[in-house]
């Protein structure tokens, strides 16, 4: 077996399992139940597609896609803080203001 078609079964392989992995987190995304597990299956999904992207990069030897991943992974990562710091806010009671006495 030459490497070219290791690459290609290995890529194959990881591809598919990847491609799981995406279904199990649009899974968790869909059922919830609460906001918390919702905002961590987006971030695993962005993550995934980042892999994707990373496997579909080294499958066909274009390492220009590199780029999209790591725009994604910025983008993923500014998401996922930005949400959680609104599930934080959200949760938290607003502080009243001290009347006086």
């Amino acid at each position: 077996m030459s490497a070219m078609e290791l690459l290609y079964h290995a890529t194959t392989f990881g591809m598919v399992m990847l491609l799981l992995a995406l279904f199990f987190g649009l899974v968790r995304l869909w059922r919830g139940p609460s906001l918390a597990d919702r905002i961590l299956a987006l971030d695993t999904l962005s993550l995934v597609g980042l892999a994707l992207i990373a496997v579909f990069a080294l499958r066909t030897l274009q390492m220009a896609y590199l780029d999209i991943a790591i725009s994604l992974g910025l983008v993923g990562f500014l998401a996922t803080v930005a949400l959680s710091r609104y599930l934080m806010h959200r949760e938290t009671p607003a502080q009243q203001p001290e009347q006086e006495r």
